[in-house]
């Protein structure tokens, strides 16, 4: 089983940021740039995400996996996911390292950041699981994708943005809401996970989960030295 990436060295306060690609997309304006030992995305002149660590993608992951074998509703056969977002591929490298999945779907509405993992310096953490058969890229809107699609899935990982309290992207925020989140109840089989990583708690949004339907809301935290934890919000479609 492929191994989580070590964590890469911190840049110096003396290293320049080195732009390997900028594109225009559908949304603004993309950057990958190396900093030190880090791949960093940027949106819009906003830092992203980058490649030092991975351990709250890993649980946003393991978090989905854990509540829906707890709700023991795994059906017979291997269980789908759904993830949102692509990003630096942490997401998506943890969920093909685990067998027990029997297709991992992933939306990326940014050509650019889907060619940084196919041809780029992203494959590092992507390679393997990009090759994988129950792998399948999907290169639209979530928003788009969760009102279009025929398909139910088991697990939904979403990883978008910022998080529900700190949008980068205009338009985003709509995922979050009422109606975004009956999108996501909508693809959902009953008994069905939603795992939503965040920058930071979100209290309001737990309540907008139990408004919505969601039953089994709960939050789980990712310990950090100093400073706001990152956080998976967790919610399961009732059967």
């Amino acid at each position: 089983m492929p191994q989580p990436m070590p964590p890469q060295p911190s840049p110096s306060v003396y290293d320049a940021p080195q732009v390997l690609d900028r594109r225009e997309g559908p949304y603004g304006e993309v950057v990958l740039r190396r900093h030190g030992g880090l791949l960093q995305i940027i949106a819009n002149g906003c830092f992203l995400m980058d490649t030092s660590d991975g351990r709250s993608e890993r649980l946003l992951i393991d978090a989905a996996w854990q509540t829906l074998d707890k709700n023991h509703a795994a059906p017979s056969e291997k269980p789908t996911l759904l993830i949102g977002g692509l990003g630096v591929g942490f997401s998506l490298a943890h969920a093909a390292a685990n067998p027990a999945w029997s297709k991992i779907t992933v939306v990326e509405r940014e050509r650019a950041v889907v060619d940084w993992h196919t041809d780029g310096p992203l494959d590092v953490v992507s390679r393997t699981a990009l090759d994988d058969p129950r792998t399948d890229v999907v290169v639209t809107d979530l928003l788009d994708f969760l009102r279009e699609t025929s398909d139910t899935f088991d697990a939904l990982c979403l990883d978008i943005d910022n998080g529900p309290d700190w949008t980068v992207t205009e338009g985003n925020d709509g995922l979050y809401g009422p109606a975004g989140l009956a999108s996501c109840a909508r693809v959902l089989r009953p008994g069905g996970v939603l795992a939503v990583w965040s920058a930071q708690p979100s209290p309001d949004f737990e309540g907008t989960l139990w408004n919505a339907g969601f039953r089994g809301v709960r939050t789980e935290e990712v310990p950090v030295a100093r400073g706001v934890p990152d956080v998976v919000h967790l919610a399961v479609r009732p059967g």
